[in-house]
């Protein structure tokens, strides 16, 4: 049998499917489209209903593998494991997305290695090659300073993980059909040595989803001038990030850190300031619904993603931009 059709591997938390689970279906779109192949979203979990999946098809899929029971309602990487290696030996998907969350990570090297697929981790960009049909994966590397296009010319399924907000849902269009395929869960495949005792989600993180985000990089110079990054942050109760060139230089922890070895953001509103525009940080930020940039430098490759630039001496422009903010909120 051919391997046909792109998946995506939703993800579902108490029979709730998250948003990154939309993401991934617009980035399969348009891989499905140029190979002109169904494009599936694959959903484990409990107690997710027929209403739920059809806003998948919605946002793009035109078909839903759901495998509702008890048993996988708790993500655990055996268990998810051997399902999908399971679906991908019936249906044979040429290609599989999935997220770089904590489950994208650990469930799809899992079955790459299982499965003797290829897969490429926290790619930017998915293309197919126009001769050959392949999957292009690109993703950042050499410490983001360049960019890889890999591919997998010999193995099925091809692979590859994307970073969640990385890229926006497709609008949902109420009037496409799909169709929605009820999976039984087969008991033999559930592993049994590993059981959910509990789960503690990380507090520590110290850039999230903020509507605002104003963040500083090497043109800031010293840690701390960061200070009036903090106040420009705080005028719009936004959040405070920054590049790697700034956290490896201590200027302000790893938490703060925006971009591929960091976090991936998509606020209404991004402050880039004293930040060249590396690949490394654009991967984590590029989403941005609009960004400001601030730089001494008309080159930057940060200009070339912002919706707003500034030229200029960072030093006196968001001071200057500060005091103006005081005065509004007087």
């Amino acid at each position: 049998m051919e391997y046909k059709g792109v998946w995506t591997l939703g993800e579902a938390r108490d029979g709730e499917i998250k948003e990154v689970s939309f993401e991934l279906l617009s980035r399969g779109r348009k891989l499905a489209d140029k190979l002109d192949e169904e494009l599936v979203s694959v959903i484990l979990g409990d107690q997710i209903s027929d209403q739920q999946a059809e806003e998948l098809i919605k946002s793009g899929a035109d078909k839903v593998l759901l495998m509702n029971a008890p048993a996988l309602k708790d993500f655990i990487v055996e268990n998810y494991s051997n399902v999908l290696q399971d679906l991908i030996a019936e249906y044979k998907p040429e290609i599989i997305l999935a997220a770089a969350t904590s489950m994208g990570r650990t469930v799809m090297p899992y079955v790459a290695i299982k499965t003797d697929a290829g897969l490429t981790a926290d790619c930017t960009e998915l293309d197919i090659e126009e001769d050959t049909g392949n999957l292009l994966q690109t993703r950042p590397a050499i410490g983001g300073n360049i960019l890889a296009t890999i591919k997998s010319p010999n193995h099925r399924p091809q692979m590859a993980t994307v970073r969640p907000h990385s890229t926006k849902p497709a609008a949902k269009d109420e009037s496409r059909t799909g169709e929605i395929v009820h999976l039984k869960l087969d008991s033999s495949l559930l592993d049994g040595r590993v059981k959910k005792l509990g789960f503690r989600k990380n507090e520590g993180d110290a850039v999230n989803i903020q509507d605002v985000v104003a963040a500083g990089g090497k043109g800031m110079k010293k840690g701390e001038n960061f200070a009036m990054i903090r106040e420009l942050a705080g005028y719009f109760e936004g959040a405070v990030g920054a590049s790697r060139d700034a956290v490896d230089r201590d200027w302000i922890s790893y938490p703060y850190q925006v971009g591929l070895s960091g976090k991936t953001v998509t606020p209404k509103l991004y402050f880039a300031i004293g930040i060249s525009g590396a690949i490394q940080h654009l991967a984590g930020m590029k989403t941005s619904e609009n960004i400001i940039a601030i730089n001494a430098d008309p080159d930057a490759d940060i200009f070339k993603v912002s919706d707003f630039g500034i030229v200029g001496d960072l030093f006196e422009i968001v001071p200057e931009l500060n005091k103006q903010l005081a005065e509004e909120v007087k």
